[in-house]
């Protein structure tokens, strides 16, 4: 897998399941290079996880889940079998570390959410009018 691969799968895969909760989490651990995020296991010690642990930790379906959250979110969530996932897979081989495949997955990141930011002003007033 190359990390080509990683972020194809990380931009129509992952992304589109990433609660905002675990976007804002993810993209702020990337960019401060958080020791809380790491590489070769799921996690560690809570609060120390892998990117589907934190992303898991953030999202409504897996939020309750411990150390099993972010297995059980690229499972059922992303549809992602973890011991193949192309994101684990490239993550899993440098982490943090890994300074191209941290700053694509972080660049990536702030651009999804720009983007929901931009589409939550455009869409606002139907918002608001949908729930009057």
């Amino acid at each position: 897998m190359t990390g080509d691969d990683a972020m194809h799968e990380f931009q129509t895969v992952w992304l589109p399941n990433i609660a905002d909760a675990g976007l804002r989490r993810l993209s702020d651990l990337l960019q401060s290079s958080s020791p809380l995020l790491i590489h070769g296991a799921f996690t560690r010690a809570i609060p120390m996880g892998c990117l589907a642990s934190h992303v898991a930790w953030n999202h409504p379906d897996t939020e309750h889940l411990n150390e099993e959250a972010g297995a059980c979110w690229l499972t059922k969530i992303a549809g992602l079998n973890p011991a193949t996932s192309a994101v684990i897979l490239a993550w899993d081989r440098g982490g943090l570390h890994d300074r191209q495949l941290r700053g694509e997955i972080h660049a990536a990141c702030r651009a999804e959410l720009d983007r929901r930011a931009e589409w939550l002003e455009e869409h606002v007033e139907e918002l608001c009018a949908s729930v009057a």
